[in-house]
């Protein structure tokens, strides 16, 4: 059996292109920019791109699956520098930062929870980041042991959707990150 051959230099060069430009026009129009302008201003035809990138989920967790795992190392630096309430809500409030990055892209963050979606591939590293932090402010018992992992995203997703939403609420996102874990808190 023959080992597959390593991506030629120009397809290689393309997914490259295809990133950058990405990058910049879901910045420009958000999670649901359109495909046809990422693929036009790379210079690539539409085929191209469904060569490297099959769905837009696909593109949005190869964009976006660095972010994730520096924010999964993140946790884990966190963890380690601080007590484990402090901890959990930094990183919070980085993840909910992290989301507004790309208009619309909490909704998509969160409907990929669910599925097998390539977005929900790249975001599983985080997501365990974020609920070993849980479980850690949940023994230190900082946090209500009733609290999953599901719970606790779907609240950070809640602000990021809200935060996304509204520029007046976007300097709001701190203070929505703390009622929540007041809500958390155990009692």
């Amino acid at each position: 059996m023959t080992e597959p051959r390593a991506p030629r230099a120009d397809a290689r060069r393309n997914r490259a292109i295809l990133l950058d430009v990405a990058a910049e026009v879901v910045a420009e129009q958000g999670a649901q920019a359109s495909l046809r302008d990422i693929a036009r201003r790379a210079g690539v035809g539409m085929g191209t791109l469904y060569r490297h990138f099959a769905t837009r989920e696909e593109l949005l967790g190869a964009l976006l699956g660095a972010r994730f795992d520096r924010l999964a190392a993140r946790a884990d630096a966190l963890a380690a520098e601080l007590p484990p309430l402090e901890a959990l809500t930094a990183w919070l409030d980085e993840f909910t930062a992290g989301t507004t990055v790309y208009r619309g892209l909490a909704p998509s963050l969160m409907a990929s929870a669910d599925g097998d979606s390539p977005l929900k591939a790249s975001c599983d590293a985080f997501r365990e980041a974020g609920g070993r932090l849980l479980a850690r402010a949940q023994a230190s018992g900082d946090i209500r042991p009733d609290v999953d992992g599901g719970d606790l995203f779907a609240l950070a997703g809640g602000v990021a959707t809200v935060v996304d939403q509204s520029p007046v609420l976007a300097a709001r996102r701190e203070r929505l990150i703390e009622l929540i874990l007041g809500g958390l808190r155990a009692r």
